[in-house]
């Protein structure tokens, strides 16, 4: 049997096997509120034989988007909308889970086909962002946010705890907070984006705090019975690494402690001087090391598209879920084809009964 097409329990849910979709922005929201276009592309993917479909980094408050068009919850309008999609997902045979979280300084921007940078200032849709301190991201994003104060800090803790007893009743099941990829929380983290002398910022102590505050205040709200769950960078390729790392280990410990059930390793994307060594699977030796080092479950993105790399990441103990994104777009029936790649009997089990009827009826034509 293959490993990555193992059963995988968390909590009170059981995943029909190890592959996830990971949040992919759609850029496709009015007013933050979920359309025909995201209930139609979810409903899709999860009938494709994922485990778990997580649906994209939704805002907590309206300045925490990464554009005007992005997903929000932070009204009962958006989380009706929501509804539908948790629905949909559950209906196909996944389990509904949702990120959460704020983009700070990288909000305000056009959409990635429409430039990628951030709107001029004269721009209605615009917006004032904020992160820890007064200091731009750079590159195509050079507006310069305004340094949050300690009131703006308790704002958007509550703006989150709010946004996850959302989620929670319009039926997600796994909820996912955004503490990766340059947005607000990774800003608290990165020496990059906090300049604060406060307790906020200073040393990795005052720069996680923000992080492990928002997290406890969640998990006051987020059921015991349902995974809770954190997107993190935990490394930045700025040539400080394996400083970065062990700071981002020594915290994820301490969420652990404070009641995660699994951590998702990403990347930082504080800093456009990144180098980062893209290829195949070039994140899981880090995943692994945050794995064995914290004792979390532990899933990743990025390169894992070949379902030889997406099986060897499980049954090497690198991961214990294998976020399959691009690979999704390209292909919604991915799990599908992947069942056959790796020479498991009858493969269409993992589709929908409707698919696997005729594929099975009829696969020697």
């Amino acid at each position: 049997m293959s490993r990555l097409f193992s059963p995988f329990s968390l909590k009170d849910l059981t995943l029909r096997n190890r592959i996830a979709v990971p949040p992919m922005c759609q850029y496709s929201a009015t007013d933050g509120i979920p359309n025909e276009w995201h209930l139609a592309h979810y409903t899709q993917i999860a009938r494709g034989g994922a485990g778990l479909v997580i649906v994209e980094a939704t805002a907590v408050a309206p300045e925490g988007r990464i554009t005007p068009a992005c997903l929000g919850l932070w009204n009962e309008q958006q989380a009706q909308a929501h509804a539908s999609i948790a629905r949909a997902i559950k209906q196909a045979g996944a389990v509904p889970g949702i990120q959460i979280g704020h983009a700070g300084r990288k909000g305000s921007a056009n959409r990635p086909w429409e430039g990628d940078d951030h709107l001029v200032e004269s721009d209605p849709r615009g917006w004032t962002t904020i992160s820890p301190s007064a200091v731009a991201f750079g590159a195509n994003l050079p507006k310069v946010p305004r340094e949050m104060t300690l009131a703006d800090i308790q704002r958007v803790q509550e703006d989150f705890v709010t946004a996850a007893k959302r989620a929670l009743e319009a039926g997600y099941e796994w909820l996912e907070l955004h503490f990766a990829h340059g947005y607000l929380a990774q800003s608290f983290f990165s020496v990059h984006a906090n300049k604060r002398t406060d307790a906020y910022g200073g040393d990795a102590q005052g720069r996680s705090r923000f992080l492990l505050e928002t997290m406890a205040a969640v998990r006051k709200v987020w059921p015991e019975r349902l995974p809770f769950t954190i997107r993190f960078g935990v490394i930045e390729y700025d040539g400080r690494d394996e400083e970065t790392l062990a700071e981002a280990i020594a915290l994820s410990k301490q969420f652990r402690e404070g009641g995660l059930d699994l951590l998702n390793v990403s990347m930082g994307f504080t800093t456009p001087a990144a180098n980062i060594p893209w290829g195949p699977a070039f994140l899981a030796p880090i995943a692994e090391r945050v794995r064995r080092e914290t004792g979390l479950p532990v899933a990743s993105a990025w390169g894992f598209g070949r379902p030889d790399l997406a099986e060897n990441a499980i049954k090497n103990n690198q991961l214990d879920l294998v976020m399959i994104g691009r690979a999704h777009l390209e292909n919604p029936h991915w799990p599908y084809h992947a069942a056959i790649s790796l020479g498991i009997d009858k493969p269409s089990w993992v589709l929908p009964a409707p698919y696997a009827h005729w594929l099975e009826r009829y696969h020697k034509l």
